[in-house]
């Protein structure tokens, strides 16, 4: 409190934030007073974590190091592994001592820039790549709304899908790693055509919307008749030609590849993929 009334002069805002730190937290339906710190995940947490953190800044500057800081996750450059433990002692006796912060020594260590994952992203030489962890994330919430067993309407389904992609293309568009787009694009795709294939779920609503999408008499009988499972069927003759990656975007289902590109700032200059 004594560094925040550096930057804050209003007593009662002063006065507000204290009583939001001695509020307490609901720990298993009982209030716990806490004896320091903020609560976990509260919006007050990373404006205090800025303002108090604002003097490792300075001294981090002062020293004569690059790094960056968001919000308490903090990365030092240094040129040598020798060199970083060194800093990382100093930093730490520092952020102890002097701040009177707790540092975890299980997030903190010196490693090579190449294996380092900082806020979702991960460095390749010169390029900044989205992290593993961040596209299997990813991968398993898109599984999560295009699941068969969520009962919603597609019109509702496909705008969370939307909703999803654009914030998180909105965040990581950044990555300069293509390779895995397409894929994701097609995999995708052939959700939503099982999605909507159990949603059609009578043979005969199956065959007429086949042949209203212009799929061959032949194939939508066949297929519309099958009773294989909806992941095999969604990649069949039938499934594709009716609902054509044309017709999905036009329901409402977004380009991941699009989205990419637009945050890559390419607009509309195109780079040769592969589509299912």
């Amino acid at each position: 409190m004594a560094r925040v009334a550096r930057k804050v002069r209003d007593k009662t805002l002063l006065a507000l934030i204290g009583r939001y730190l001695r509020a307490g937290v609901m720990v298993e339906g009982v209030v716990q007073a806490p004896e320091w710190g903020t609560p976990q995940g509260s919006p007050l947490s990373p404006l205090l974590a800025n303002i108090l953190l604002d003097d490792l800044d300075q001294e981090l500057e002062r020293r004569g190091h690059r790094f960056t800081r968001y919000v308490d996750d903090v990365v030092i450059l240094v040129k040598s592994a020798q060199a970083g433990r060194r800093v990382m002692a100093s930093v730490t006796r520092y952020l102890s001592q002097v701040l009177r912060l707790k540092v975890n020594s299980q997030k903190s260590r010196v490693r090579r820039i190449e294996r380092l994952e900082y806020l979702g992203f991960t460095f390749q030489g010169i390029r900044i790549v989205w992290s593993e962890r961040a596209f299997q994330d990813l991968k398993y919430r898109l599984r999560g709304l295009t699941s068969r067993r969520w009962r919603v309407s597609m019109e509702y389904r496909l705008k969370r899908i939307s909703l999803y992609l654009r914030g998180w293309m909105g965040y990581f568009g950044i990555s300069q790693l293509y390779g895995p787009i397409p894929e994701l694009d097609g995999w995708l795709r052939r959700r939503i055509r099982m999605c909507y294939w159990k949603q059609w779920r009578r043979p005969r609503t199956r065959i007429g919307n086949l042949l209203k999408l212009g799929t061959p008499r032949r194939h939508a009988f066949s297929t519309g008749l099958s009773r294989k499972g909806y992941w095999r069927l969604s990649r069949s003759l039938a499934t594709q030609t009716g609902m054509t990656n044309e017709w999905l975007a036009q329901e409402g289902l977004l380009s991941i590849r699009d989205l990419w590109m637009n945050a890559q700032g390419y607009g509309e200059k195109s780079i040769t993929s592969s589509s299912r």
